[in-house]
C-alpha cells in the first residue's frame, strides 16, 4: 500500500485551490491553479489498499485505484501512467469531468472525507503528457479488417483506439467540423481546455486512427452504404436529443436549448466567428436545470458578461450529506457547489416554470414561475403562487431525451428501445450483423466514465466479431465486460 499510516496522519482532502473568482471569469482557462506535488503526494497516501477496494466497484472502468496512489505517493509517476491507462484510455477527460462516483465508494469516505482519488488521477496523466510519457502505440501487424466508428465523443473515440491497436483500421465519422463531439463543443474550456483533447487526438492520428470531421451519416453518405463499405459499424453518435419544456412562449426569440448556446460559445472561444451569437452580454438570464450542463450555461454567462443568471430547478434541494436512502458505496445525490456557482447568480428550488412572457417587440421578458408541490407522485406548479422573473435570455438545460434514431432506423433498420435508446444485446450488438452500439446512443444520457467503459467494451466485442477472440492490447476490466443494456 502506500503510506501504512497516511489516513491516520492526514485526515482532511486537500485540492487545489480555484483561482480568485474576479480573475478567472475575465477569461476561458480551467478554474484551477497548479497543484502542489507534496500535497498530491499526501493525499495519495491516505490510499488504505483495502482489502476489497470498493473503488474499483464505484468506478464503471474498475481503475486499480490503489495501485496507482500506491505508484504516486512513492514518487514512480511513469508506472503510475502505465497502471492508469490499463483500464483508461482517457484520464485527462475523466480527471476533469467525471463526478467520481469512486471517491462515493472509497472505503475511507465511511468515517473520513474520501480520497481525492479525480485529482491523483489527473495529476498522473498531466504528469505523463508533460513528461513526454504519452507515445503513439501503433499495432504491430494489421488485420485488413476495416471499422467505421460513428460519433467522436469519448465512446466513439475510446472504441476506435482500442480498435485500431488490436491492428484494424478504424474511420472515425463527426458531423461537426471538429472531431470531439462534447468534448469539444459541450464543455466550456474553463472546466477542460481544449488542448487536452487535441493532444490525445494527435496520438491517436499518430497510431492511425482516420478522422473524418464534417460528414453525417444518414444524410452526406447513408447508413446503409456506410455498412456495406466496412467489416463492422460502431454507433457512438450520442444522446444529443435535448428534453424541451412545451409551455405557453417556448417559441418566443431568447429562449433556447443549452447545448446550442455552449456550441457556439466554444466555437467563439477556439477562434471562429458565429453570425448572431447566442450571448449573455448585458441580459437577465435565467437556466433552467441544476445538473452539469446549467452550471456550464451559468459559468459561461458570467464571462459573457450577464447582468444577472438566475437558476431554477423543479426539485427539492438535495440534502448536504448522504440520505439513508443512498447508502455508502451509492452515489449519492448531494447538494454541490461547482466553480460556476461559485462566480455569482441565485439557485432557486421547487421552482416550476409556468409561462415564458413576451416585450412588446415579441421578444422574452420574463418567466412566470409557482412552487412546486408534490401530488401523487408528481410535480406541479403550485395554484396561487406565481411570480415574475424578469429574463432576456433563458437556457434549457434539462438533459436529453437519447439518440437521434430516425435515419439509422429508416436505412439500415436499427430499432430504438422504449426509452428510445438504440437496441442492442449485451455484447453491444445490434440484430443488424456487424452493427454495435456504445456510449449514450444505447444507455441514454450518462456519465463520461460509462461512455468510455462501454467503448471499450464494445470495442472487445467488434474485436472477437471480425477477428475471433483477438486479444486487445490492454484488459478489458470485468466491470465492462458485463455491462447490460
Amino acid at each position: 500500500m502506500a503510506d501504512p499510516k497516511g489516513f491516520l496522519k492526514v485526515t482532511e482532502r486537500e485540492l487545489p485551490k480555484r483561482r480568485p473568482v474576479p480573475v478567472r471569469i475575465m477569461d476561458w482557462k480551467e478554474v484551477y491553479e497548479q497543484g502542489d506535488s507534496a500535497q498530491l503526494r499526501r493525499q495519495a497516501g491516505r490510499c488504505m489498499d483495502c482489502g476489497i477496494p470498493f473503488c474499483h466497484q464505484g468506478c464503471p472502468l474498475g481503475n486499480l485505484i490503489p495501485e496507482w496512489n500506491d505508484l504516486m505517493w512513492r514518487g514512480e509517476g511513469r508506472a503510475a501512467i502505465e497502471r492508469l491507462h490499463a483500464t483508461n484510455n482517457f484520464p485527462e477527460f475523466t480527471g476533469r469531468l467525471c463526478p467520481a462516483p469512486c471517491e462515493s465508494a472509497c472505503v475511507l469516505g465511511i468515517n473520513q472525507p474520501a480520497v481525492t482519488i479525480k485529482q491523483v488521477e489527473v495529476s498522473i496523466i498531466d504528469q505523463a503528457f508533460g513528461s513526454g510519457w504519452v507515445q503513439p502505440q501503433p499495432p504491430g501487424r494489421l488485420t485488413g479488417k476495416t471499422v467505421a466508428v460513428v460519433g467522436s465523443g469519448p465512446a466513439g473515440l475510446a472504441a476506435a483506439q482500442q480498435l485500431t491497436r488490436a491492428g484494424h483500421t478504424v474511420a472515425v465519422y463527426e458531423r461537426d467540423d471538429r472531431i470531439g463531439g462534447l468534448l469539444r463543443y459541450g464543455i466550456p474550456d474553463f472546466k477542460m481546455e481544449k488542448k487536452h483533447l487535441e493532444q490525445r487526438l494527435a496520438q491517436m492520428t499518430a497510431e492511425g486512427t482516420r478522422f473524418r470531421a464534417g460528414v453525417e451519416i444518414g444524410v452526406d453518405l447513408a447508413w446503409d452504404e456506410l455498412r456495406r463499405r466496412y467489416d463492422a459499424v460502431v454507433v457512438a453518435t450520442g444522446a444529443l436529443v435535448p428534453r424541451d419544456l412545451p409551455i405557453p412562449g417556448r417559441d418566443l426569440p431568447g429562449v433556447h436549448f443549452a447545448m446550442e448556446y455552449l456550441t457556439q460559445s466554444n466555437r467563439v472561444v477556439a477562434g471562429d466567428d458565429v453570425f448572431d451569437q447566442i450571448s449573455a452580454e448585458g441580459k437577465h438570464v435565467v437556466v433552467l436545470g441544476g445538473g452539469d450542463t446549467g452550471a456550464d450555461c451559468i459559468g459561461t454567462a458570467h464571462r459573457q458578461g450577464a447582468l444577472s443568471v438566475t437558476n431554477l430547478a423543479i426539485g427539492k434541494q438535495p440534502s448536504a450529506t448522504r440520505s439513508a436512502e443512498q447508502p455508502w458505496p451509492m452515489h449519492p445525490n448531494v447538494f454541490e457547489v461547482q466553480s460556476a456557482h461559485e462566480e455569482g447568480g441565485q439557485r432557486q428550488y421547487l421552482a416550476s416554470t409556468v409561462e415564458f412572457l413576451a416585450n412588446e417587440v415579441g421578444e422574452v421578458r420574463a418567466i412566470r414561475v409557482a412552487e412546486t408541490e408534490y401530488l401523487d407522485g408528481r410535480r406541479v406548479p403550485k395554484a396561487g403562487t406565481e411570480r415574475e422573473i424578469p429574463a432576456d435570455l433563458v437556457l434549457l438545460a434539462l438533459g436529453f431525451t437519447g439518440p437521434e434514431t430516425e435515419a439509422a432506423h429508416d436505412q439500415l433498420g436499427l430499432r430504438a428501445t422504449d426509452r428510445g435508446n438504440f437496441a442492442r444485446e449485451a455484447d453491444y450488438a445490434t440484430e443488424e450483423p456487424g452493427v454495435f452500439v456504445a456510449g449514450d446512443a444505447g444507455r441514454g444520457q450518462s456519465l463520461i466514465v460509462w461512455a468510455i467503459a462501454e467503448g471499450r467494451a464494445a470495442a472487445a466485442s467488434v474485436d472477437r466479431y471480425l477477428e475471433g477472440e483477438t486479444q486487445l492490447p490492454s484488459p478489458i476490466p470485468a466491470t465492462a465486460r458485463a455491462f447490460a443494456v
